[in-house]
């Protein structure tokens, strides 16, 4: 693949932890990314906010409210990523969809595939800036919108189960499976609707744990442990 877009779960950036970031993970994450850019790969990113935020859960405020404390979660998230980054020599860029002042780009299509044909890794913050839409679906919309070639989930959990491993421990594992099984069993490995963007725009995905050693190199070069989600 020569253009990825990569999702990190806001909980794996925050290693045992649990919340806030882990420094050392952040830079695993950096140093691989490193090697696929110096190899070439155009690399997107967008992360999750779970590490600070997760207001869904919450039945005491406005939706909407939650959705953009969320919102700016991920904005955190990606500024703080993004220097862990250029602390390996990257070069990077943080778009948002909505005006952060200085600290932030405002998100263009073309500027956004600029910076990685200059071998810039781009963050995608702020979802898609509207309320209930998650990010997942700002990880299809966006990888959508670069021309992506596939998305890589680097989750908490190393791929995709019939139900829940935590819950279930004797749960089977795919190795290979269709987005419309995923859908019509409804297994959650992005929400409904990225589920159903990657259905119609034919935008592949891999699903792997993102704690495991090298795991984000394996994803692209193999061995691929985690789950080929096709379309």
């Amino acid at each position: 693949m020569k253009r990825v877009l990569l999702k990190l779960s806001g909980e794996a950036l925050a290693g045992d932890k649990k919340t806030g970031f882990d420094e050392a993970t952040v830079l695993g994450i950096a140093r691989q990314v490193k090697e696929l850019s110096d190899e070439g790969i155009q690399i997107g990113i967008v992360t999750g906010g779970g590490n600070f935020w997760r207001g869904r859960s919450s039945e005491n405020m406005d939706r909407t409210k939650a959705d953009q404390i969320g919102m700016l979660a991920t904005v955190m998230n990606c500024i703080y990523v993004s220097e862990m980054f250029r602390s390996t020599g990257l070069r990077t860029h943080v778009m948002t969809p909505f005006a952060c002042g200085s600290f932030t780009e405002l998100f263009s299509k073309d500027a956004a595939v600029s910076a990685l044909e200059r071998g810039e890794v781009v963050f995608f913050a702020g979802g898609t800036g509207h309320p209930y839409f998650s990010t997942d679906t700002a990880t299809l919309l966006r990888a959508i919108e670069i021309e992506a070639e596939g998305i890589l989930l680097a989750k908490s959990v190393d791929g995709v189960y019939e139900a829940d491993p935590r819950k279930h421990p004797d749960a089977k594992k795919f190795s290979e499976i269709s987005i419309d099984e995923v859908i019509a069993r409804n297994l959650g490995v992005v929400d409904m609707t990225a589920s159903i963007l990657a259905r119609e725009n034919k935008m592949p995905m891999l699903v792997f744990g993102l704690l495991g050693e090298g795991s984000i190199l394996k994803a692209v070069r193999g061995p691929f442990t985690g789950t080929k989600v096709t379309v």
